[in-house]
């Protein structure tokens, strides 16, 4: 049996990461589009929980999403009623998006079903190598607050 191509690339943390987070990204669309759920749907979805009322500007800078995008994303979310958009209270010329009673329940249903993937990607590791290695992530990727 001859070696695997590529063992200088492989063997590289950039690469390794990128192909786990393939792999969880995988995962966790499969279980969100069992919820009939995209990824960004949910991203703003769950940004529009933590934040309502938020300014949809806002909201967009919050998630890193072009504006173009959003509009989008939104206009789904809202044909599906799981949120609303309306002025805003603070200012009248912009929309405050807010979620909705529906838009709850399926935010705690793909909440509950992207952790189970998450579970799923993390499955080889025992509870303190997962805790370990949810630390390790957050310091190389410089996100500040994730894990847990």
């Amino acid at each position: 049996m001859t070696e695997a191509p590529l063992p200088a690339i492989r063997s590289l943390p950039s690469w390794l990461l990128g192909r786990a987070a393939a792999r969880g990204r995988a995962l966790v669309a499969e279980a969100l589009a069992a919820e009939g759920m995209k990824m960004w749907h949910h991203v703003v979805l769950s940004a529009v929980r933590d934040l309502a009322p938020v300014a949809q500007a806002d909201l967009g800078r919050s998630v890193r999403l072009d504006p173009k995008d959003l509009v989008g994303i939104l206009n789904d979310l809202q044909s599906a009623g799981l949120v609303l958009r309306a002025p805003d209270p603070k200012d009248r010329r912009k929309n405050a998006v807010s979620l909705t009673d529906e838009g709850a329940r399926l935010l705690r249903r793909c909440e509950k079903v992207a952790r189970e993937a998450n579970d799923t990607l993390l499955a080889p590791l025992a509870p303190a190598e997962r805790e370990q290695f949810l630390d390790m992530l957050t310091r190389v990727s410089g996100v500040e607050g994730a894990g847990s």
